[in-house]
């Protein structure tokens, strides 16, 4: 009992505590700030009143996966699947905090919302118990993080940046305790953070450059033969992965010709189209930038904190080394690396819309170790913070898509429990060997009515029974394959072009209202 009260009073432990508690308690506090501002409870955030049809997905593979072990029909999109059981194009490693959530507490509507808070505020107690920051820089990451509105938005969302943020934000304070007092197992604590974050979302392969570095540098060839081959077994086990239980995506996920026309054309012509579109798609770029600060487009606004959170850290690092902070300039200059890796995998390799979320997981993390930098003015952070404020608050006010937290309305809920009760009465599990495609239903992506392109209110689908899989498709190719499609429902946009196919087919109409229509082949 001594040694644990001596390690209790070692270096005020108590007060980390408390700042540790208190720092745990500002993700609840914001939440239900924000909800009063709305005149709302947390408890009328609805996932199907959410515009983010990728929500879907991950809430029902979870789902399936709770109950069953595994979704008994196939997630994919054209009816496309793994070769290995049941998932979609993303590994099932990303959502691993929701699944243990689920089997420990059950899985409803609520449940990644109430995960989402719960696992960012034990990131926030960790973070400040291996970092032990100071008051002045707990006040700091405080403005910094209620400013930066994202960090609610996805709580209060099924989509899994905030498992991406909490880890890569645990990652770098192990790292910054790591690097105050060196110890052989809080390494391999983030080789192992490293290795789940790659298995996660393949960019995050970066995070292990950091402990490569840490250990080559303290054991030289040991720690160069031992890393090499922690990376190889890392990038094995994602490669395995993604080709047994990822499903092929509509399009590439991400585009290699930057590199492979070295190969196929030449190097001449390989520099040439490298050079070529870092031009255009740089200009591209910067013109989303120019949007973002007069119009408030989301991907703009990302990419401009992201360079300008990129520059304070790669500034700050190289100052540190420079005045001899050693410790400080290791984890700035890293992060402010992968802020560089990521602008040129966004140049190149991403289509910008879309891969401009990725920045923000580099973005959350930036915030921590901003307000870790000891400065004399803090004029980086305010400057943060000022844009925070421009860009999620400001210009944001009017963007529902991006920026707007879905809470209850009733028709969308009267919709959805329509539907549900429907489900419940009609359909059950095919007891042949799952997963297979009795289990499926297809999701008509968008048709066409009267002359005009309109998406399927896709929200009807949370109330699907438990283990259904589902399969997004474009019109084209269900209206291409409609004699060799596999899936045994379509849910089609009602008054399409579609659902004229499906009717013209003999097709059983299940049920349809003004803007779905379910059909059994």
């Amino acid at each position: 009992m001594s040694r644990i009260a001596e390690w209790w009073k070692k270096d005020n432990r108590y007060l980390t505590m408390l700042k540790a508690v208190l720092m745990a308690a500002l993700p609840v506090v914001c939440v239900l700030v924000y909800c009063g501002t709305q005149g709302r409870h947390l408890s009328e955030v609805y996932l199907p009143g959410s515009e983010w049809n990728d929500e879907l997905f991950y809430y029902k593979q979870v789902e399936g996966i709770v109950h069953f072990g595994f979704p008994q029909g196939y997630f994919g999109f054209n009816e496309s699947h793994a070769l290995k059981l049941s998932f979609a194009a993303w590994s099932p490693v990303l959502v691993f905090p929701w699944i243990i959530w689920g089997l420990l507490f059950g899985w409803n509507l609520m449940s990644p919302i109430i995960c989402n808070i719960v696992f960012l505020s034990l990131t926030m107690f960790f973070f400040v118990w291996l970092t032990k920051p100071a008051w002045k820089q707990l006040g700091v990451l405080t403005l910094l993080f209620s400013f930066f509105t994202l960090f609610i938005r996805f709580m209060l969302s099924a989509m899994p940046e905030i498992i991406c943020f909490g880890m890569l934000i645990l990652f770098y304070g192990v790292a910054v305790n790591y690097l105050e007092r060196e110890r052989g197992w809080k390494l391999g604590i983030l080789f192992g953070m490293a290795s789940v974050m790659t298995l996660m979302r393949p960019y995050l392969l970066l995070c292990l450059l950091l402990p490569m570095f840490l250990w080559i540098r303290s054991s030289k060839w040991k720690g160069v033969a031992g890393s090499l081959g922690i990376f190889a077994l890392t990038l094995t086990a994602y490669a395995l992965i993604k080709h047994y239980l990822g499903a092929e995506y509509f399009a590439p996920l991400f585009f290699t010709d930057w590199f492979t026309t070295f190969f196929t054309d030449g190097i001449g012509a390989g520099v040439h189209h490298f050079f070529g579109t870092l031009y255009y798609m740089g200009t591209d770029f910067f013109r989303h930038i120019r949007l973002g600060v007069l119009t408030g487009l989301a991907s703009g606004a990302y990419f401009f904190v992201f360079l300008t959170a990129g520059a304070i850290l790669i500034l700050q690092g190289w100052k540190d080394l420079r005045r001899g902070k050693k410790n400080s300039a290791v984890i700035e200059l890293h992060l402010g690396l992968c802020y560089v890796a990521m602008l040129f995998a966004i140049l190149l390799m991403y289509k910008l819309t879309e891969g401009s979320k990725h920045l923000l997981t580099f973005v959350a993390a930036g915030i921590f170790i901003v307000s870790l930098m000891e400065t004399k003015t803090y004029k980086k952070a305010v400057l943060l913070a000022a844009l925070f404020a421009y860009f999620f608050s400001y210009k944001a006010s009017g963007n529902f898509y991006d920026f707007g937290v879905p809470f209850a309305e009733n028709d969308r809920m009267a919709q959805v429990n329509e539907w549900q009760a429907l489900y419940d009465g009609m359909m059950e599990l095919s007891e042949d060997v799952p997963p297979n495609f009795e289990n499926v239903v297809i999701w008509v992506l968008h048709d066409t009515v009267e002359g005009k392109n309109v998406y399927m209110k896709w929200q009807v689908l949370y109330g699907l029974p438990r283990g259904f899989g589902i399969s997004c498709c474009m019109p084209e190719y269900v209206a291409e394959n409609m004699d060799t499609l596999q899936s045994r429902y379509i849910a089609t946009v009602s008054g399409g072009s579609i659902d004229k196919l499906c009717e013209d087919a003999g097709y059983r109409l299940w049920y349809r209202d003004g803007d779905v229509a379910l059909y059994e082949r």
